[in-house]
């Protein structure tokens, strides 16, 4: 069974760019636009990854990545970020964040990330 990826972002190219290269890659792929949708589907699905952006409107990067920890702690975030800043890592490594990318994210490093946080 494939592994199952969730991709979080409020740019609607991101999401499809980042879906379309994972499900090349052979991972069942659900991406989403609006992070309130976003985290309903987390709530209700576990997955094995996911990749966020940290700035959305209604529920931020973080929010995400404290919710999928507390709900399954086996479960990886990458996240991407055009706003990297030291403090947002900080906090992201303190929430145990598996990996964390500056936009524009280049495409094999993403690739590699989620290979290394899958185990594959």
């Amino acid at each position: 069974m494939p592994k199952q990826i969730l991709i979080v972002d409020d740019e609607k190219i991101v999401c499809d760019m980042a879906q379309r290269i994972l499900t090349q890659e052979g991972y069942d792929v659900e991406a989403f636009i609006d992070s309130t949708q976003a985290l309903d589907r987390i709530r209700n699905k576990q997955f094995d990854l996911v990749v966020t952006d940290l700035k959305m409107e209604n529920v931020d990067g973080m929010a995400i990545l404290k919710e999928v920890n507390q709900l399954y702690p086996d479960t990886k975030v990458i996240m991407l970020t055009a706003y990297a800043t030291l403090d947002a890592a900080i906090e992201a490594i303190r929430e145990r964040i598996f990996d964390f990318f500056p936009k524009p994210v280049k495409i094999e490093d993403l690739k590699r990330s989620v290979k290394k946080a899958l185990g594959s």
